[in-house]
């Protein structure tokens, strides 16, 4: 009998490696060019952050599910996270070039902010969802700080423009919840998943 292992679907390493923490043998699931996984992401009229993040979470699950079914791969459980900085009401996602990524930054600047990630676990058809939420405070940063960070490049790809594991924690006063939250999969919320998924961790 094989090992027991899960579908990732994300590209994002940070998450892979989070989940290699837990013990978890992972296989990637990936987009193919064909599918517009940006699309999920549109923030819709009115959405407040939480119920964003719980449906662009759901929306990955469910085209990751159908990419499993349309490849025929053997059967393992599917888990899906995504990540969403708040500021306010303000949904901070991806910035779409490094002028948005300084407005962000720029927002977030000396202010205290909610990071929230939604992490979700489909197995057969039983279905299993959780929400990390977490406050990051940041210290006041300067322009030329900002503009120095973004053209490093790390904030690409990035929600709210900042990588708490990498060069962006200097700007970091307090935190206040799960650091891997932030990083992109909460281990609490995804190890209770796991169990309820049947892994004994």
């Amino acid at each position: 009998m094989t090992d027991p292992f899960i579908y990732l679907a994300s590209q994002s390493p940070r998450r892979a490696q989070l989940l290699g923490l837990l013990g978890v043998r992972h296989e990637l699931l990936l987009a193919g060019p064909e599918e517009d996984t940006e699309a999920l992401e549109h923030v819709q009229p009115g959405e407040s952050p939480t119920a964003y993040v719980q449906r662009v979470t759901a929306l990955k699950l469910d085209a990751a599910v159908a990419r499993h079914r349309r490849l025929g791969l053997p059967p393992a459980p599917v888990l899906c996270a995504d990540t969403t900085v708040a500021c306010g009401r303000a949904i901070l996602g991806k910035p779409a070039d490094a002028q948005d990524a300084q407005r962000m930054l720029a927002l977030l600047s000396g202010r205290t902010h909610r990071v929230l990630t939604a992490v979700a676990l489909q197995h057969g058809k039983r279905r299993h969802a959780a929400l990390s939420v977490s406050r990051v405070r940041f210290a006041a940063v300067e322009k030329r700080r900002i503009a120095a960070y973004v053209a490093s490049g790390e904030p690409e790809g990035k929600a709210g423009a900042y990588a708490i594991q990498g060069r962006a924690a200097a700007f970091v006063e307090h935190i206040s919840g799960s650091h891997s939250g932030i990083m992109g999969l909460p281990m609490f919320e995804t190890a209770q998943l796991l169990r309820l998924a049947g892994f004994a961790l």
